[in-house]
Parts: C-alpha cells; structure tokens; sequence
C-alpha cells in the first residue's frame, strides 16, 4: 500500500537574512558592517522549530554563488564591478557560478560546499526536503565558475561573439559596446564589448535602471534578433549546459527547484530537461514562476512542471479582498479559472517579491490577512507557501539600501528583520516563546493552520465544495466580505468560512441538498469541532436548514464535523 501523498507546506527562506542576528542594520552596510546570515544557521533547533511549525519543505533561497561587492578573491572568487550589481550584497538572481553555493553563506568560505552538504544533512535528518532556486533566463554580467566539475565549459566561453544569434552560443550579442550611461549617468569603468542582451529582454546596449542590467539573458535557440525562428535542431548547447547544472545538485540530494521566471524560457528545454531529470531523479520536484495563465496548461501538460505559481489569480484576488477592492465572491472565479490544474498552483500570501501584509503598501496589520491565510492554505491539496517573518507579522518597512522603504524585504542588501532577532536568539536556539504577545499568537495561529493541511484528511486530500453561489441572495450571508466552502473525505466534513470584515458575524450559511449528497452525509448526530480552537461541541444538525455559525472579525471558522 503506498504511502499519502503529503499536502506540500513550503517554508521560504532568504539564508542571508535568516538567521542574522546583527542588528546594526547600516544602510547600504558591507557585510563586515551588518553581518550576513549563514547556512549554519539552520542548526536542528532552527529546523525543527520550522517543522512544528507545519511545513515540510524548505525553499533555501539565494544559495546559488551570485554576483557581489564582497571580495572572495582569496578564495579564487572573480571580484565583481560594482557599476553592474544591485545592492553591495547584490542580487541572488544574477549568479555568477551555478556550481558553488555563495561565500557569504558558508562560516568558512573554502568549505562552502562541505557546509551545503551538511545542510542538506541537517535538512532531511529534520524530516524536511529541500528546494532551491535553479535561475534559468539569465546569469550575472561576469559569469565564471570555479568550482564546474572538470571537463564543464563556463557559459559563454565557446561563444562566437560576432553574431548577434547563433543557435549554439549561449549568449546574445549587440553589435557595439555596452552603455551604461541610463543606469550611472556615464563614466564608469565597467567594459563589455560586444555588449550582452540584458536579462530581461532588453535587445540593445542601453539598459535602463528599471532594467535587470546586472544580467544577461541566456540564449536557448530562439532566434529573437530574427524574428522568433525556434532552432531546436541540434539541441542547443545551452540545454545541455542547463540540463547538467540541475543534475549536478540532485546528486546533491536536493529535492525540489524554484525555477525563476520560466516563461521567458521555452516551454520545449522544460518539456526536454524535466524528462531528462526525472528518469534519473523521479521524486524531484520543480515549481516553476510564472505570470501567463494562458500558458499555464502549457506548461505543465507539456513543459512537465509539478506546480505552477498562482500570483496574478488567487494572490492579486485574495490581496483585493483584504484592501477592499475586490468582492470575496471573485475568489471563486479564481479556481474556476483553473479548475482541473488546481492542484497544480502553489498559493501564497507572501515571498521575496511581494509587498509584506503588514507593510503600509498592503494590509497594514497582519492580523488583517488571516482570512485570505485561511482561504489560501485550506482550499485545495495544492502547496501552500509562506515567507520567513511572515509568521511573525514582519513589515518589511526597513530602509535597507538598495531596496529602499517599499513594503518589501530586501534582497539585494545586508541587513537582519528586527521581528526575528527575539525569535532567533542569541543563542540561536529559535524559541517562540521569546517573541512578543501579538507576533507569538500570530505566530500560534500559523502553526495550527499550517498543521491541520496535513493533520486533517478533507484538507490534506479530500474535495471541494465552493458554497458561494448557493448564499448569492441569502440575507444572512454577506458575500463581498465573506468566503465559504467545504472540504470532505471518508466520514469527514471541514466547513471553512472566512471573514474579511473587522466585526464579528453572525451567519446563516446555506448548503443545498446536492452538497451534502456530494459529501454522502445525512441528518444525524455528530460530533462538531472547531480545527483553529481545538474547541469541541456535539448536537444534531438537520441538513435541510441553514448552518448558524459565528466567525470573528479578521477571522475564520474551520469547523469539522464527523458522522456518528
């Protein structure tokens, strides 16, 4: 018999940031000024901490080796020019060596992969898998690996340079120097002749600072400076190259990919690379950004991806709810938009790109949020995933550097989250305990939630009972600021209702008889229990009339009921 499939709850992690205890918090600070987390900060009571709190994968992010102003040259690390980095911590999405974890992560710089490997160790001895990012699209503006296994061959380095296109370079080119004069004003001393396509589509020499100019974009085969031609035939050498980085760290023993923007990547490498990896590594999983849903079905029907982020549907809906922008009814139109993928889309409130809840630019208050948490955890068996601090209600309101005051936390900086540190400890022995009242239960409410995703049967693998349009005209049911549905499996029924008011409410739900039939129940006694309160009750509920519940403001109600 084999075993249940787990409902995957991801823990994000910047290893940068993490577990940085230094809080001089210098903007635009060197390393030595603001300290830097380390991969050994997630020591066994960091993981097992992470663990309890419900999760069961861990996304490592920006482990990769990137481009920095810290100098590793004593290390055989090629020094990057400032002129075409983001931050002085520069940004984890221009690597500058797909084969070695980053110097600024390891206590020991020359031991930085014997340090991955025992994270990888620590990792899965605490019951957790391990995903990092694999960064497809584009690479830093001086890509040199030090540490490629023997016989592998640097990006670039067979490049022929005089074309702008070549089916088997790994680069494009322009046919002039590269200007950086709408990025630093002119006069700098970083040289690139001839210049590099930039990483986010940008076919000429002249970046912008709005531009991704610490990057250049990889070339897969599409002939973008002649008219979109695919020429997959051979198969590109950077499909090649691509296809060994990923083999390279599952031999590693990691499990999972965040793969970085894969739209602007050709679906056929995924379609190609995805097969090629899984015959080998089967259970590996690959979770790929995205922000098309016309291509979504595309994507993972063809290109082989697990899951799919669901940003400009659930996420943008669920934020619009909570700003009062939105009715709560368009959240179903969000799974009726990808209704037989839905348990392909990973479902998150929070990760490095977005704007903190409890920043000023979003909810204010993380409290606010809980509803659309609950919505988003417990409405299907797809993943759900939270970022570092999000648990504690981080801000994300710092002046870091780079990265300015923009309701974000920093990812091109060195810095430390003050809403941590208590959590952390001096000691790193990560105890909740330590945090104040409001972050603690904030930080209570994630970890019951997150628990019941694999602790509850209709949640972990059970189905789905939208209940809105059965409540569109009831007067007791206000559907603009309310969400209901149900979840089932075997002999038990999970009622979830969210409540994105701040008052508490007292409602009268409608399910109809095709519901309960759907679920296999009939009227009878049963046991009822509130899953967010551990409180119990037992009566008899008649499945011809309404159910009467309470859910508070900024609240939710996750009630089990069990046949009897």
């Amino acid at each position: 018999m084999s075993a249940k499939k787990e409902k995957m709850v991801i823990y994000q992690a910047l290893v940068r940031l993490f577990g940085n205890n230094n809080l001089n918090r210098v903007p635009w600070g060197s390393i030595g000024e603001n300290g830097c987390g380390k991969m050994s900060d997630f020591n066994v009571s960091a993981l097992a901490s992470i663990k309890k709190l419900g999760c069961n994968y861990i996304w490592y992010t920006g482990l990769l080796q990137q481009a920095s102003a810290t100098d590793y040259s004593a290390y055989g690390i090629p020094r990057q020019n400032p002129e075409v980095l983001k931050g002085v911590a520069g940004s984890p999405y221009a690597i500058s060596d797909y084969y070695s974890v980053c110097c600024d992560l390891a206590d020991d710089p020359a031991r930085r992969m014997e340090e991955f490997d025992e994270l990888v160790n620590r990792t899965h001895k605490a019951g957790l898998k391990m995903i990092i990012d694999f960064v497809p699209n584009h690479v830093a503006r001086h890509y040199e690996s030090v540490t490629a296994p023997k016989g592998v061959r640097d990006l670039g380095a067979d490049d022929n340079t005089q074309h702008c296109f070549n089916p088997q370079n790994n680069f494009y080119y322009c046919n002039e120097p590269l200007h950086m004069d709408n990025v630093n004003g002119g006069g700098g001393t970083y040289q690139e002749m001839p210049a590099k396509v930039s990483g986010n589509d940008v076919f000429n020499a002249w970046p912008s600072r709005n531009d991704w100019y610490e990057t250049v974009k990889l070339n897969y085969g599409v002939d973008y400076c002649g008219g979109g031609r695919y020429c997959f035939d051979p198969i590109p050498d950077t499909w090649h190259k691509m296809l060994h980085i990923l083999k390279y760290w599952c031999a590693k023993g990691v499990d999972g990919f965040r793969c970085d923007m894969v739209f602007m990547v050709p679906v056929d490498f995924w379609h190609w690379a995805i097969a090629q990896v899984k015959k080998t590594y089967p259970r590996v999983v690959f979770i790929g950004e995205i922000y098309d849903p016309s291509i979504y079905r595309s994507y993972i029907e063809y290109g082989g991806f697990d899951y799919l982020y669901d940003k400009v549907g659930l996420y943008d809906t669920l934020r619009a709810v909570v700003e009062c922008r939105e009715s709560a009814s368009a959240i179903t139109r969000c799974w009726q938009s990808v209704e037989g993928i839905q348990d392909k889309m990973l479902n998150f409130l929070e990760n490095h790109d977005e704007q903190r809840i409890a920043s000023d630019f979003f909810a204010g208050d993380a409290r606010k949020a809980i509803p659309a948490l609950v919505v988003s955890a417990l409405m299907n068996t797809n993943p759900f995933m939270l970022y570092f601090g999000q648990e504690v209600g981080e801000r994300g309101m710092d002046e870091e550097g780079f990265s300015g005051r923009d309701g974000r936390t920093t990812i091109f900086d060195y810095w430390a989250l003050e809403s941590m540190n208590k959590y952390i400890g001096e000691k790193k022995d990560y105890r909740p305990r330590r945090l104040g009242k409001e972050a603690r239960e904030l930080r209570e409410l994630y970890a019951t939630l997150l628990n019941i995703c694999n602790e509850c049967a209709p949640v972990q693998r059970g189905s789905f009972y939208d209940l809105m349009y059965c409540n569109c005209n009831n007067p007791g049911f206000d559907i603009h600021r309310q969400y209901a549905f149900l979840r089932h499996f075997g002999r038990e029924i999970v009622l979830v209702v969210a409540n994105f008011d701040p008052e508490e409410k007292n409602m009268s739900i409608n399910i109809p008889a095709e519901a309960w039939r759907f679920v296999d129940v009939e009227s009878r006694n049963r046991h009822f229990e509130n899953l967010l309160t551990g409180e119990w009750s037992y009566g008899y509920h008649d499945i011809t009339q309404p159910m009467e519940v309470k859910v508070p403001g900024y609240g939710a109600l996750v009630l089990r009921m069990q046949n009897r």
